[in-house]
């Protein structure tokens, strides 16, 4: 999977871009605060449906406008698709799949498999458990859409559950209705669970095999999924700490508390590890995230280094051009970084002058 060319219009600073990719390595460099990283956020846009930068799409609107759009031109093996997105300042964005609109932006997932990797994935480890939650969604969201409705399904339910609890507190006699929310609560709970559990196991294992490489099997990298209540015990759980809930006024057990622990030779690498250790363990899952979406979607994903490569010491650096070779990257930079440059010959390279992008010769 390759994207061949991308239109925008009005998106954040661009007012009018086309611009041609290639299969391979793409370098889009130029000054902080120009336009590069919204270039990137708008291919994430027509692969999830939503900004890995803001909940408000008034953002994502070119100051002074009311519309922006966003068309994407993918090429599979046999196939191709096109992705048109109506980002609109004062009511929901449309999107569209080959001239078909889709009645949600999840119904996205799975045409155009992305991977973003930025300076804030380095902090993947030490972060809340909420960022660790938020990267296996995303990518169980590209992978199946059974858990993409029960996570959004979960969500709705836990948001009602939470609101009757705080009722509750007013007027006990409402308790007696609680069991109807955590009967659906349980339902799609166990279901995210039982997704977690096999994705982590199965990003455990490649995590570790790219940590080897870059660690020159030095370290041992493993992943931990570290589930608030088992599967069997939720509904369990959940009638137990029903007086906490109700004093509360949320729900204390259940997938929104999961989180998953990194070890390195068996050693938390949140708490002990160094700054090093922690990067090369980020970016370890980040390409298993890439080895996972070949192997359960038969797809190789387009892959986005948002000024990534700054943050990494030259050995990293050239780990990581050396281990996406095969792909099509989409590298933002300021300037052309020594890992990149044995790149830049065979690399479509293009410069970005306050929301102007240019290819170079």
């Amino acid at each position: 999977m390759y994207i061949k060319d991308i239109s925008l219009s009005n998106f954040r600073n661009i007012a009018v871009a086309k611009t041609c990719l290639d299969k391979g390595v793409n370098i889009i460099y130029g000054p902080n605060a120009n336009g590069k990283t919204n270039f990137l956020e708008s291919i994430y846009i027509c692969s999830t449906g939503r900004s890995h930068r803001t909940k408000n799409d008034r953002e994502l609107v070119r100051f002074g406008e009311n519309e922006a759009h966003i068309r994407v031109n993918i090429q599979n093996e046999s196939s191709s698709d096109r992705i048109d997105a109506h980002i609109r300042s004062k009511d929901r964005k449309g999107i569209a799949v080959n001239g078909i609109p889709l009645k949600k932006s999840s119904e996205l997932f799975g045409t155009l498999y992305t991977v973003i990797f930025s300076p804030e994935d380095l902090s993947l480890i030490k972060d809340s458990p909420s960022q660790r939650r938020r990267f296996i969604d995303i990518e169980l969201c590209q992978l199946s859409r059974v858990y993409c409705h029960s996570l959004q399904q979960y969500m709705k339910v836990l948001k009602q559950r939470n609101n009757l609890l705080k009722n509750i507190q007013k007027d006990h006699r409402l308790k007696d209705t609680l069991f109807v929310w955590d009967k659906q609560l349980v339902e799609f709970g166990t279901k995210i669970i039982q997704f977690r559990e096999k994705f982590v196991a199965d990003l455990s294992e490649k995590a570790s095999l790219r940590h080897r490489q870059i660690s020159s099997s030095m370290e041992e990298l493993s992943i931990i999924y570290m589930p608030s209540s088992e599967g069997s015990s939720f509904e369990e759980k959940l009638l137990s700490s029903v007086e906490r809930d109700i004093f509360m006024g949320s729900t204390s057990h259940g997938p929104h508390r999961d989180d998953a622990v990194f070890n390195i030779n068996g050693n938390d690498v949140r708490i002990y590890g160094s700054q090093g250790q922690q990067r090369t363990a980020a970016v370890s899952a980040k390409l298993a995230e890439i080895d996972i979406i070949n192997e359960e979607a038969g797809i190789k994903p387009v892959l986005l280094l948002d000024d990534v490569l700054s943050e990494l010491d030259k050995k990293r650096q050239h780990m990581l051009m050396d281990c996406i070779s095969e792909i099509q990257t989409i590298i933002t930079c300021t300037g052309i970084e020594d890992a990149v440059m044995s790149y830049a010959g065979r690399a479509a390279v293009f410069n970005v002058d306050n929301g102007v992008i240019k290819r170079e010769k």
